[in-house]
C-alpha cells in the first residue's frame, strides 16, 4: 500500500478516488478556512502541547489495554485485549475529536458550535466541551434517536446544549447529518461544525482520523509492553468509522497486523434492513463526500437500519472505501441478534457493559473466533460505555416476554 494513502489525503481531498468537496460554494470558503488552520495548528507546538493536556487531564489519556480474560476462555480461541475507550470522560472514544475541534474552533474565534449525533455520544462529547469553554452549543438529533437514546439527551440538556429534534426522512444520524448541513450553509461565517465521525467534506475525515489517532499509537505502545509484540488483529465496529481509523492507522504500514472493520448487519445482509455501506453499497456522494453509500436503482438513499443509533447511518467514511478497495481493511457485519448476545456475553463475563456500537465489534469476534489460533492475540476498540443502550436492551427484552 502506498504512503500517499496511509497518510492522505491528497491536495483535492481525496482517499484514492473517494472524498472530495461536494458543498454549495457558500461552504468553499469556510472549508479553506478550516483547512488553513488545521494545518498550521498541527504544526504548533503551543496547540499540540494544550490538546496533549485536556486529553490528559479532562479526558482521562491513555486509556488502559485490558486482557478480558473470562471473555477469552469462554471463546477457547485467541487471547482478546479492550482498549477501554469506554473509560474516557463522557464515556466513548468521541471527545477525543471534540477537544481538539472545540480548540480549533476557539483559535478561528468562531463561538456558535453545532454538531450532528445518533447515538448521543458525540453530541454530548460536543455539548461537554462547549460547556468548558463557554460556547453556544447545538446539537441536532433524529426523533427516532432521541427516543432511543434518552439519557444522553437529558446530559445534553443539563450540559446547556439546545437539542434540536430531526423528523424528516427516518429521523436518525443521516437526517441529523443532513439538518446540521443546512444550519451550517445558512450561519457558515459565525458557526463552527463540530462533524463526529471521518465522514463529510475534505478536510473533515482527515480532521477526524487525526484526532482520534490517539487510540492506536497508544494501543501499539501498550500492545508492546503489555503483550511483547503488536497485536495479530484489530477489530472495531465502522459507521462513519472515526474508532476504527482511531485504532487502525497508527498499524497501517504493518502488514502483518490484521485490520477488521465490522458493519451495522442489522436483520441480514439479504433483508434490506441493515446499514453495512461497504459490504451492500455503492460508491456514491452524501453529505459532501465521494464515498460508498446504500441507494436504490433511482439514486435515493436507502434508510438503513441497525439496533445501534450510532451505526444506523447509509454511507461511511471516503477513507474506509479506499481501504476496502484495495484490501487492507477486511469489512465484516454483525447483525441485530448476534450483538445483542455479544451484549449481554460481555457484560455478564467481564462486568463491563459495552456501548451497543462496540458490541458489532465483539460479536464479531464470537462467530469468527475460530479463523484465530489460541497463542493469537486480537485487540478491540472498546469505543464506549453502554448504560445509554439501556432503553434499547428493555425494548428488546419487551418484544421476547
Amino acid at each position: 500500500m502506498g504512503s500517499k494513502l496511509e497518510t492522505g489525503p491528497n491536495r483535492r481531498g481525496r482517499f484514492g478516488v473517494y472524498g472530495g468537496r461536494y458543498v454549495p460554494e457558500t461552504v468553499m470558503f469556510a472549508l479553506d478556512e478550516l483547512e488553513s488552520a488545521y494545518r498550521g495548528f498541527r504544526r504548533d507546538r503551543t496547540f499540540q502541547n494544550e490538546l496533549k493536556q485536556y486529553l490528559r487531564d479532562y479526558v482521562g489519556r491513555p486509556t488502559p489495554l485490558y486482557f478480558a480474560e473470562r471473555f477469552t476462555e469462554h471463546l477457547g480461541g485467541p487471547k482478546v485485549w479492550f482498549k477501554r475507550e469506554d473509560l474516557n470522560h463522557t464515556g466513548a472514544h468521541k471527545i477525543n475529536n471534540t477537544v481538539g475541534q472545540i480548540l480549533l474552533a476557539r483559535a478561528m474565534g468562531k463561538q456558535r458550535i453545532i454538531a450532528e449525533t445518533g447515538a448521543g455520544q458525540h453530541g454530548l462529547a460536543t455539548a461537554t466541551v462547549c460547556a468548558r469553554f463557554g460556547m453556544n452549543c447545538v446539537v441536532y438529533m433524529g426523533e427516532e434517536d432521541i427516543h432511543r437514546q434518552a439519557p444522553n439527551v437529558e446530559k445534553m440538556n443539563l450540559l446547556g446544549a439546545k437539542v434540536v429534534p430531526v423528523s424528516s426522512g427516518s429521523a436518525t444520524l443521516k437526517d441529523a447529518t443532513s439538518e446540521a448541513l443546512r444550519d451550517w450553509v445558512t450561519n457558515v461565517r459565525s458557526t463552527f461544525y463540530i462533524i463526529g465521525s471521518v465522514v463529510g467534506p475534505h478536510p473533515y475525515p482527515m480532521i477526524v482520523r487525526d484526532f482520534q489517532t490517539i487510540i492506536g499509537k497508544e494501543t501499539r505502545r501498550q500492545s508492546l509492553k503489555q503483550i511483547g509484540h503488536l497485536p495479530h488483529a484489530l477489530v472495531a465496529c465502522v459507521g462513519g468509522g472515526s474508532n476504527a481509523l482511531g485504532l487502525f492507522t497508527a498499524f497501517m504500514s504493518d502488514d502483518k497486523v490484521k485490520m477488521i472493520g465490522v458493519e451495522a448487519g442489522g436483520k441480514g445482509l439479504g433483508s434490506g434492513q441493515h446499514a453495512a455501506t461497504i459490504r451492500k453499497g455503492k460508491p456514491g456522494v452524501l453529505h459532501g463526500s465521494y464515498s460508498y453509500l446504500i441507494y436504490d436503482n433511482d439514486g435515493q438513499v436507502v434508510l438503513p437500519h441497525s439496533i445501534s443509533a450510532g451505526l444506523d447511518y447509509p454511507g461511511v467514511g471516503p477513507e474506509h472505501s479506499a481501504l476496502a478497495d484495495i484490501g487492507r481493511v477486511e469489512y465484516g457485519s454483525a447483525t441485530d441478534k448476534d450483538t445483542l448476545r455479544a451484549f449481554r456475553l460481555v457484560s455478564q463475563l467481564e462486568g463491563i457493559i459495552p456501548a451497543m456500537e462496540t458490541a458489532h465489534a465483539l460479536a464479531w469476534v464470537v462467530r469468527n473466533r475460530k479463523k484465530f489460533k489460541p497463542s493469537q492475540h486480537i485487540v478491540v476498540c472498546f469505543s464506549g460505555r453502554g448504560d445509554k443502550d439501556m432503553p434499547i436492551l428493555r425494548a428488546e427484552s419487551e418484544k421476547h416476554q
